[in-house]
């Protein structure tokens, strides 16, 4: 997640606008399949007024879980119906970013100042808080699953950081990024995190410049990812895979482009761009059936108590 000011609209778009002339834009449309269970399902749902979303989750379950950077609450959708309530109302000093769902109904939460929690979905208590770097210049910013492993990406940070999954809290691990990575002063670096297809190693995007990297989890050597297509991937924000198949949010350019990657995950191609006029700077997205499901945290509007926020929901 970005949160942090970036350079207007317009000016961002100048690494990547040449590379995308070619291509087609596509808008999809927010429809499921005809036939299928979701088909009826909402496309467009609510969140709690000033909630202020960032990361999103949903499991094996048509539920999904959305954190809250005002408070570090969750607030639990259904989404046969849209309609959710708060299933973790989180505390002062608080944040809820990147959030990924465990098939044992436990939700990690990427904590922002340094923090990790652990929250059960299910009843929504508090599990287990990780401390795993000081409060101050650190941004724990987003999560992913891989191994018996939750990795955590850190933003101010040229580190990642490795918990059992499950109630344990022993075993923290720090990861030092190496290799091609440069971690650049006062900006968002590691932003979004998945696994490789073949679930040896880590893709993290760099939102700044708009970097991918293809990190060895035994090492920490990170190789950055050749782009074909298109120059960059700045602004890049939550990421999603399936198969080689990579989803790259990038919230301030309200666009999700999707790249192609070789066998060692080493090349990345773009193939299209998703775009919809309900975007309002998305940042993550979660997948259920043939749908992404994206939060809208709207950067670029007032951050208030009365702030409106959604989620949508697009096909691929």
């Amino acid at each position: 997640m970005n949160a942090t000011p970036t350079p207007s609209r317009r000016a961002v778009l100048g690494g990547t606008a040449a590379a995308l002339a070619t291509l087609t834009l596509t808008t999809t449309p927010a429809t499921a399949k005809s036939g299928t269970p979701e088909a009826t399902w909402p496309t467009e749902y609510p969140l709690p007024d000033g909630w202020l979303p960032e990361g999103i989750a949903i499991g094996g379950k048509p539920y999904a879980y959305q954190g809250s950077r005002a408070n570090g609450g969750v607030y639990r959708t259904d989404l046969r119906t849209g309609e959710g309530s708060v299933l973790y109302a989180g505390g002062t000093g608080q944040a809820a970013v990147g959030l990924k769902l465990d098939h044992d109904g436990l939700l990690y939460v990427a904590g922002n100042t340094g923090v990790a929690r652990v929250i059960d979905s299910r009843t929504g208590g508090l599990l287990t808080t990780h401390r795993l770097a000081d409060p101050t210049g650190h941004f724990i910013n987003d999560v992913t699953l891989l191994g018996d492993r939750a990795w955590f990406t850190d933003s101010r940070a040229a580190a990642l950081y490795a918990v059992p999954r499950g109630r344990s809290d022993a075993g923290i691990r720090t990861l030092p990024l190496t290799g091609d990575w440069v971690q650049l002063p006062d900006v968002n670096n590691a932003n979004g995190i998945v696994g490789t297809p073949d679930g040896r190693g880590l893709i993290v995007v760099k939102s700044t410049p708009g970097e991918l990297y293809n990190v060895d989890v035994e090492t920490g050597y990170a190789k950055k990812i050749t782009l074909v297509g298109a120059a960059d991937v700045v602004n890049g924000d939550g990421l999603y895979r399936i198969g080689r198949t990579l989803y790259v949010v990038q919230n301030r350019l309200n666009l999700i482009s999707v790249w192609s990657l070789d066998r060692t995950a080493t090349t990345a191609t773009l193939t299209r761009t998703i775009t919809d006029p309900r975007f309002d700077v998305p940042t993550t997205a979660a997948r259920y059936g043939d749908r992404l499901y994206l939060v809208n945290a709207r950067f670029t509007s007032p951050q208030l108590p009365e702030t409106t926020f959604t989620a949508v929901a697009v096909s691929i």
